[in-house]
């Protein structure tokens, strides 16, 4: 059970106000909790608060902020169940899979606690010529300053996780706006944070809606904004001014499957079905797009369709289900209207069903035209398609004919193939021998094209949140 009402987070402390937002269980539509929601004023005291704290937070010792993330780190571990549950209803991931999101984001503060005590300078030769003899280089990192967040629906707690970590282990106050269909998991990382000593003003977590959250893209006292969402993201970018931004905004990933695959065709279906429909297709790296060489597509097919007709779906909290709600009824007529055109324009449906409210069964397409939206867009939903290729330079010019760049997978037991796919294909990472939806929180995560700005993954997070400062010596 949730609570029966939440705070929002304003400078460390809890908020209660007259305005509240109804979180909705996403699959019996019925209201889970109540939140409550700050309003324009309090999101200007969040940026006024955590910008009285830069002093306090640069100064707060490096093992002090590991003390913190390792206080969360156990935290989440004792409440790992109710966090799970949260996830469960508020976004309507299946359980099994909201346990391993609960797993990552103990994953993601536990390497944050190690990157935080970690050196991060360099001494650097000056002596290049006769007139800078005697003269000494240092350079070490320093807190950016006052950080805003903004995160999606689909991962509650990762996302959340993926900014708030980093900005902590580098000594930023920071304020967070979690989604509003999907703020529960913020909100009790929020008071796992209030139990810890960082310094008064170091977070605020504020519910809000859009138009009172806009002090945290426009105002000057922000110094770096941190964005993962859909392309609204580029207006936003628009809109920041002088301060830094960083932008994960989403794709329509592409798989390549060889003539060698480098695996067995069943392992092979096994990671197509996770990467395409784990937590309905609602992921930024999502299987959208199949490639598989002619000689081995129509066996492919086949057992790719008989996978997916199989898949369960149904209450998120049951065990064996795979295929839970979509996160409204608004995001699956959306994806049911792009199959219902696709298949208009010559699309052949191989598997799927019915819509029922925000439940949409697993679809799989072929013969998809390539100027459709559900080949051309992100379709952030439980549906892919598949088709043939005959070369595999062939492939990769298919992969890289997107407006996106953010994971690509190739399966491939050609050790040139795979090679030659990190050189050629336009996006922020390329997986060999899996899908694009793998990720792991220490490796560097982000987009190129429409896809986005900058990378994720705890240290290279940490070196957007931090600037570097020279020190010369002469003497």
């Amino acid at each position: 059970m949730l609570a029966k009402r939440y705070p929002y987070y304003l400078a460390n402390q809890p908020v209660t106000g007259k305005q509240e937002l109804d979180v909705l269980d996403k699959y019996t539509g019925k209201r889970a909790t109540r939140v409550a929601l700050a309003d324009a004023a309090a999101v200007r005291k969040a940026i006024v608060a955590a910008h009285k704290a830069r002093n306090a937070m640069a100064a707060f010792p490096p093992d002090a902020r590991r003390d913190v993330l390792e206080h969360c780190v156990r935290r989440f571990g004792e409440r790992f169940e109710e966090l799970a549950l949260a996830l469960c209803i508020e976004a309507g991931k299946p359980i099994r899979d909201a346990r391993g999101e609960v797993t990552r984001l103990i994953d993601t503060f536990r390497i944050a606690a190690g990157e935080a005590t970690r050196g991060n300078g360099e001494v650097i030769e000056l002596q290049i010529s006769p007139r800078a003899r005697g003269y000494r280089g240092m350079v070490k990192r320093v807190p950016i300053g006052v950080c805003s967040f903004i995160t999606p629906f689909n991962f509650p707690l990762n996302l959340v996780a993926h900014k708030v970590a980093p900005a902590i282990a580098a000594g930023c106050p920071f304020v967070l706006k979690p989604a509003e269909k999907t703020p529960i998991g913020a909100l009790i990382i929020a008071e796992i944070l209030a139990e810890t000593e960082l310094p008064r003003g170091a977070f605020s977590v504020v519910v809000c809606n859009t138009d009172d959250a806009a002090a945290l893209i426009e105002d000057e006292r922000i110094a770096l904004l941190s964005f993962t969402g859909g392309l609204v993201g580029w207006d936003l970018k628009a809109r920041a001014g002088r301060k830094k931004v960083t932008l994960e905004l989403g794709g329509n990933a592409a798989c390549i499957v060889d003539a060698d695959p480098g695996a067995s065709l069943d392992y092979v279906v096994d990671r197509l079905v996770f990467g395409a429909y784990y937590q309905s297709g609602q992921s930024c790296i999502s299987v959208q797009r199949i490639y598989a060489q002619t000689g081995i597509y129509e066996k492919l097919r086949r057992k790719l369709k008989a996978a997916v007709a199989k898949l369960r779906m149904g209450d998120p909290r049951d065990e064996k289900t795979f295929i839970g709600p979509m996160v409204n009824e608004e995001a699956a007529q959306r994806v049911e209207s792009w199959i219902a055109a696709a298949r208009k324009g010559g699309a052949r449906m191989l598997a799927g069903g019915a819509r029922n409210g925000n439940m949409l069964p697993a679809s799989l397409l072929e013969k998809v035209s390539h100027d459709s939206d559900l080949y051309r867009r992100e379709a952030f939903g439980p549906v892919a398609m598949i088709e043939p290729f005959d070369d595999f330079e062939e492939a990769l010019d298919l992969v890289n004919d997107s407006d996106f760049g953010l994971q690509a997978g190739v399966f491939t037991g050609n050790l040139s193939n795979a090679m030659r796919a990190w050189d050629r294909l336009e996006v922020g990472g390329v997986i060999v021998g899996d899908v694009p939806s793998f990720r792991v929180d220490n490796m560097p995560y982000g987009g190129v094209k429409h896809s986005g700005l900058g990378r994720e993954g705890v240290r290279y997070a940490i070196e957007d949140m931090t600037e570097q400062r020279l020190l010369v010596i002469h003497g």
